[in-house]
């Protein structure tokens, strides 16, 4: 839907300059059981190795014994840790985009956080306040204005090019934990308001058995640039992803730009990942693996990779649309198994900090 954008607010998008990454490391055990924990604490340390070299990572802790645990971790890798850090806070989980942080520009071309506090969280478990209360800290402990948009948009819940168009999860940004009480014109003006959307193109998102993913895990579609998006398609009709898939390629494929023009779409191929331990994601049998949970750095692009014999084609891919940045794979096997990637994990920060 194109929508009318009188202001100047804008929502930058990923590959604009950071001034840092937010990361949680993990400590929930109910999320991540037994040797799970320690097999994401190693997925955490590759991140963070290849990360820091690139920009700061504001790392949040949930407590002294895991800041401990942290430290001890970090200072056997090859890590400046004085790039790395730490804040002492309560979190929930490792999800940051879930957190409720959002950067925006506003019309005086000063960057704003926005935060949560219209989230209804109906049937989110009550910790989730933990996370959702971070914005609020790092916009007082930096100096940050922030802002209440009036309807909950999360930053795993939307994808800018930076210059007008915003792609939308309607299941997630419409779903009854979210904006229940909301209409979706109210939605699309809020996006307009604080994100500077001209044009709205809403998709729709993988839904996992047991709804225990992450809005960004599900997410079939990313820009590689500001004209190019990369969605991922399955082929197979028998596939349970197929229908939401093929649905998204369609409204892709039909957008019509300001100019006349259309989106230039390109494809990867669905990664179907069996899950054959115990699951975190309730009577998931596949995990909910894809390409697009990559995460744009300063001068590099971590990529989800899956030990999947399509790892190598979504390894070319991305060289070619980032020849500019080093094309790093990170193995995602064990972070798929609570329902994310790396793009659920990472939220990148633009404003400076003090």
């Amino acid at each position: 839907m194109k929508v009318s954008n009188s202001n100047s607010w804008i929502m930058p998008a990923e590959w604009w300059r950071h001034t840092a990454t937010q990361l949680h490391w993990p400590s929930n055990s109910e999320t991540w059981p037994g040797h799970r924990l320690t097999k994401l604490e190693e997925v955490y340390c590759n991140i963070i190795e290849e990360l820091h070299f690139y920009e700061s990572i504001h790392l949040f802790v949930e407590n002294l014994d895991v800041r401990n645990r942290v430290m001890q971790k970090l200072s056997g890798r090859a890590i400046d840790l004085d790039r790395v850090i730490i804040h002492q806070k309560k979190i929930n989980n490792i999800w940051a985009r879930n957190s409720g942080s959002v950067f925006v520009k506003d019309e005086q071309g000063n960057f704003v956080i926005l935060h949560q506090n219209s989230f209804t969280g109906r049937g989110e478990s009550n910790s989730m306040r933990y996370d959702h209360a971070l914005p609020e800290y790092i916009a007082q402990k930096f100096g940050i204005s922030s802002v209440d948009p009036g309807v909950s948009i999360g930053a795993g819940n939307v994808e800018v090019n930076g210059e007008g168009i915003v792609l939308a999860l309607e299941s997630k940004l419409m779903g009854q934990k979210r904006n229940d009480k909301h209409s979706k014109t109210k939605i699309e003006t809020a996006l307009q308001r604080f994100l500077g959307a001209d044009q709205v193109v809403w998709l729709r998102a993988i839904e996992a058995d047991g709804s225990n993913c992450h809005a960004d895990s599900m997410t079939l579609t990313r820009w590689l640039n500001n004209h190019t998006v990369l969605t991922m398609v399955s082929e197979d009709p028998e596939d349970r992803y197929y229908e939401v898939s093929q649905e998204n390629l369609s409204v892709l494929n039909s957008v019509s730009l300001s100019d006349g023009g259309k989106l230039d779409v390109v494809t990867l191929p669905l990664p179907k990942i069996e899950i054959t331990e115990e699951k975190a994601v309730k009577n998931q049998k596949f995990g909910p693996a894809n390409y697009t949970g990559f995460y744009i750095a300063n001068g590099a692009v971590l990529v989800s990779v899956f030990n999947h014999h399509h790892d190598q084609k979504a390894m070319g891919l991305f060289k070619s649309y980032f020849p500019g940045r080093k094309i790093i794979p990170i193995d995602c096997s064990n972070l798929i198994w609570g329902g994310g990637t790396i793009h659920s994990i990472t939220l990148p920060w633009y404003a400076p900090i003090k």
